[in-house]
């Protein structure tokens, strides 16, 4: 007896990769330390918190959310890079309209002189982000529709 294989069947083929492995690990690590790095530093303050004014409540819950969706970029690098775009964004926003004038101005304080380098460690974003891909799923690709 003997077991004749079917000449026919053929595995699906792998789709080719947009962004190379380097690439996820890179964004991985990121989502890492956002989630890791700066959910340790803000989860315990609303776990543990004092009356606060309330902008300084919104900012510290936005960061928890910043630092929950990171993780979830562990698992699916692409799919949450909108999360850097606004970790850029913002980011970039602060340090032109506040960070730098203060630095201008004189002396900062520590707690100027620490979110100042906070920001700027935004610098790593623009890095690891595929940008090629970024450009082919994000502005060349046609939107979804609108009904």
């Amino acid at each position: 007896m003997s077991l004749a294989l079917d000449t026919h069947y053929a595995a699906p083929a792998r789709p080719v990769p947009d962004v190379s492995l380097l690439r996820l690990y890179a964004l991985r690590a990121t989502y890492a330390m956002m989630a890791f790095i700066l959910g340790s530093e803000v989860w315990p303050l609303l776990a543990h918190h004092r009356p606060w004014e309330i902008m300084h409540g919104v900012a510290v819950c936005m960061l928890c959310g910043v630092s929950a969706i990171a993780a979830l970029g562990l698992r699916y690098p692409l799919k949450v890079l909108p999360l850097m775009f606004l970790e850029i964004v913002w980011k970039s926003l602060w340090l032109i309209f506040f960070g730098f004038p203060a630095l201008q101005a004189g002396p900062v304080d520590a707690n100027m002189a620490d979110t100042i380098q906070a920001c700027a460690m935004g610098i790593i974003f623009p890095i690891v982000i595929p940008w090629g891909y970024v450009w082919r799923h994000f502005i060349k690709a046609p939107g979804d529709r609108w009904w």
